[in-house]
């Protein structure tokens, strides 16, 4: 039988971690945080940015280091990553290309500089069979009242 919730992130700078944490506590939902290979991405977001642009041209994205869990496992995905020039980060969008034939809820939360841009339609784009639920972001300043938004966020995605 599935279990309600799991949560999966990728965080390039730990902000979209910090993130995941507070949406840990507020939902009491399994956590697994997304790795890629150490020396995947620059030591800057500009480099980092560079790169990622470089794997979408060549439409070859990084490979996870992170074990998955059977997600079939669970009823409901809560995906999150940093936005990187308005575009989904490409260790999320591996993820998304695993996602195979999930059919639960899938939903994203996202950090970014204040342009997430069409992050949530290209999100949307990549899912198969899943149900896409609207989902939630925020830049740095905002984590400071993340608990509040991320409570009320999660209220609204349960009913």
């Amino acid at each position: 039988m599935a279990t309600e919730t799991l949560i999966l992130d990728y965080s390039w700078s730990g902000t979209t971690a910090k993130m995941a944490t507070v949406l840990e506590a507020v939902t009491g939902a399994d956590k697994l945080d997304l790795t890629v290979a150490p020396g995947t991405f620059g030591d800057t977001m500009n480099a980092t940015a560079d790169i990622a642009d470089e794997q979408r041209s060549a439409d070859k994205f990084p490979a996870l280091t992170t074990n998955l869990p059977n997600l079939n496992d669970y009823q409901t995905l809560l995906i999150g990553g940093p936005v990187w020039s308005g575009k989904v980060s490409t260790p999320i969008r591996t993820l998304l290309n695993q996602l195979g034939d999930f059919s639960g809820v899938v939903a994203p939360f996202y950090t970014d500089a204040g342009t997430p841009g069409g992050y949530e339609d290209e999100f949307e784009s990549r899912l198969t069979k899943a149900q896409f639920v609207p989902g939630i972001g925020m830049t740095a300043s905002d984590l400071r009242h993340a608990d509040e938004q991320l409570a009320g966020w999660w209220r609204l995605f349960k009913n």
